[in-house]
């Protein structure tokens, strides 16, 4: 059974870790696929805040695009990654659904994303909170915000928990939903493919 708490607690942990020394990943088997996924997250939180600098020049704009669609493109691998490892997890316990068993609105995968998300979420505010060049009246909102995020995270930690209980119990199916990113592939991305076509100038 995989422990919600051990993920979140590793989340939590990384994202500290990672503001102080490199990124590193030294977990071992779903917990690093976790962690794998969880940089995705990271890096692509940093990303958007550069590119949303008003000094950043548009050639320097344009490759933090393109960061970010490869590291959002890895990030959704990750998630369906995640669930494949869950499957395989379900597969090797000899776990099978009740004929009846219902699929869930979101796989454990996308949760876990979530999580991964809230937690870097909270991290940042947390830093508002605790800033000395901003006026008490912005320390207070970002409190009030940080307050917010804590509950949403503590409901999604439950939330999965119960979700991944369900589905090792055999109450719940767990099915894979890939999600086919197009924009990154020339063969599917319109104007990528259009654009070998069209005569040169």
């Amino acid at each position: 059974m995989i422990d919600t708490a051990a993920i979140t607690g590793l989340h939590r942990r990384t994202v500290q870790h990672w503001h102080q020394y490199d990124i590193d990943n030294h977990y071992e088997g779903f917990p690093r696929a976790v962690c794998r996924q969880h940089q995705q997250n990271y890096r692509l939180w940093h990303q958007e805040d550069i590119a949303r600098s008003p000094d950043v020049s548009d050639a320097e704009l344009a490759q933090i695009k393109r960061n970010i669609d490869k590291l959002n493109q890895q990030r959704n691998d990750l998630i369906e990654q995640l669930d494949e490892l869950i499957v395989g997890e379900l597969a090797a316990a000899g776990v099978e659904p009740r004929g009846d068993a219902p699929l869930n609105t979101e796989t454990p995968g996308s949760v876990i994303d979530r999580l991964s998300i809230l937690a870097l979420h909270i991290y940042h505010m947390q830093e508002q909170v605790d800033r000395d060049d901003a006026g008490e009246q912005h320390r207070a909102k970002a409190a009030a915000k940080l307050e917010v995020l804590h509950a949403q995270h503590t409901d999604l930690s439950a939330s999965l928990a119960e979700l991944l209980d369900d589905i090792f119990s055999g109450r719940k199916r767990l099915k894979i939903y890939r999600q086919f990113k197009m924009y990154n592939d020339p063969a599917m991305n319109p104007y990528l493919y259009q654009a070998k076509q069209r005569p040169a100038a």
